[in-house]
This record gives structure tokens, C-alpha cells and sequence, in this order.
């Protein structure tokens, strides 16, 4: 197998923790403004929109827009869910900003840091250019380049959005590995030849939920941490697999 030269990152969940993020900044916003809300509710139906949101850009009935784009319709969508649709422009839109200030996993920078030397690093996220630098300055995070769905103007799990990142890098598929918290990003780009690495992050929508503590189908590595992603990838691939039950 041809040697693994660039890595690339899911970031909403695999790398920042987007729930509890946006709760917090619902949550002052509401306060500011005299109102009362279930925050991590809000967070949950604000991401709810998301897939949707993109789907129809994906089959081609909409022209491509950046998401910060598509957050805004889906915010002003929910909004009346929750006794806020009296924010003003001015608020929506400095409530918009709260995906750019999201909190990474502590277990990120090192993790990055650690790869950095030996691989190619990069976001291959659904999320638009500005909002991944400010997530990488937030944070602490150096990348190499800024890629995904802004660059190759699609959305995941499109195959322009895996094939253009790695061709960015001037890599083949199998020179190339996806790493993410979610299987069916995997396996979409497994599917066009990259390298896979689930990460576990079960409590990415909150104790109980969804979050994916296991990989549901067939990953070349499956690790607990980007920290043991590190441990893993100077073995050769090999390692223990720490993974939660």
C-alpha cells in the first residue's frame, strides 16, 4: 500500500465540540436580551437543519453558497421555535458567528501538533474558509491548507469534496486518509479510495446520544483520541484500539 502522506479532518464533532459551543453563546444571547431558553435544545435543532439545509446544493437545485449562508436561513427558521424571533438582524447575525467560536476537543491540538511533522494536515470539512480560520485560531490549530466543501464548492459526502483536497496536496486517494467521528463520512471516501480513521466521540450530542462510540462499518484504524491517532500512525497503523463501550 502506498504510504500515507496527508491527513485529512472532519471538524463538527470529530474535532470541536459544536453542541455544548453553541449552547453557551444561545445562552448569553438570550440572556442579553431578557429571554430564557434550553439552550442545548436550540444547539440540537439549529444542527438538525444542517444535512437538509445542504441537500439541495448537493442535487444541484441550488447554486453553491457557503454554509454561513445556510446557518442563517437555518437559523431564522428555529428561531420562533423558542420565543426568539425577535432578535434583530444585528443579533442573528452575532449569533451566526457562533460556529466560528467553537471549542475544540481537548484532546485536538496535541493530537495535530503531533502529526504535523509527518504528514500533510488539513480540514476537509463542510464548514466555508472564514469560519475554519477562526476555528483554527481559536484553537490553536495549524494547518496546511484550508480545504473542503468551500473549495471544491459542493458538500460532503459529494466525491469532489474528498478527491479535489487530496489532489490539493498533489496526493492519490490511497495516499490520503479521512479522519472523522462519523461512518458515513468514511465510508463515502473510502469508497473513492482514501485511507479511513475513526475517531470516537459518543458524547458529541450529549450523554445518551447519538455520537458514534464505535465505527459501523470496516475503518482502517480505530482510535479513542487524535492523541492515540498519533500513537497509531508512528506504529505503522498498529496499536492498541482504546476504544469507549
Amino acid at each position: 500500500m502506498k504510504p500515507i502522506k496527508a491527513l485529512l479532518f472532519d471538524v463538527f464533532g470529530t474535532l470541536v465540540d459544536w453542541r455544548t459551543s453553541v449552547a453557551r453563546e444561545v445562552q448569553a444571547m438570550a440572556a442579553h436580551h431578557g429571554k430564557t431558553v434550553d439552550s442545548l435544545a436550540f444547539a440540537d435543532a439549529w444542527r438538525a437543519q444542517y444535512q437538509p439545509s445542504m441537500e439541495a446544493i448537493r442535487t444541484g437545485r441550488e447554486p453553491f453558497c457557503p454554509l454561513d449562508t445556510l446557518h442563517r436561513k437555518n437559523l431564522d427558521a428555529i428561531l420562533p421555535q423558542f420565543a426568539l424571533d425577535g432578535l434583530d438582524a444585528n443579533a442573528r447575525a452575532e449569533l451566526n458567528l457562533a460556529w466560528h467560536r467553537l471549542d475544540a476537543w481537548p484532546d485536538v491540538p496535541s493530537g495535530l501538533a503531533r502529526m504535523r511533522p509527518s504528514f500533510r494536515l488539513a480540514p476537509c470539512s463542510n464548514g466555508n474558509v472564514s469560519l475554519m480560520v477562526d476555528l483554527a485560531r481559536r484553537n490553536d490549530l495549524t494547518w496546511d491548507a484550508i480545504l473542503g466543501a468551500e473549495f471544491a464548492r459542493d458538500y460532503k459526502p459529494k466525491a469532489v469534496v474528498y478527491l479535489a483536497s487530496a489532489a490539493a496536496f498533489d496526493c492519490a486517494p490511497a495516499e490520503t486518509m479521512m479522519v472523522a467521528a462519523h461512518t458515513s463520512d468514511l465510508i463515502a471516501a473510502a469508497a473513492l479510495g482514501l485511507r479511513t480513521a475513526f475517531v470516537a466521540r459518543p458524547d458529541e450530542y450529549g450523554a445518551g446520544g447519538p455520537g458514534e462510540a464505535r465505527p459501523r462499518a470496516r475503518v482502517d484504524v480505530a482510535v479513542a483520541s487524535l492523541t492515540e491517532l498519533a500513537d497509531c500512525l508512528a506504529n505503522g497503523g498498529r496499536g492498541s484500539l482504546n476504544l469507549p463501550d
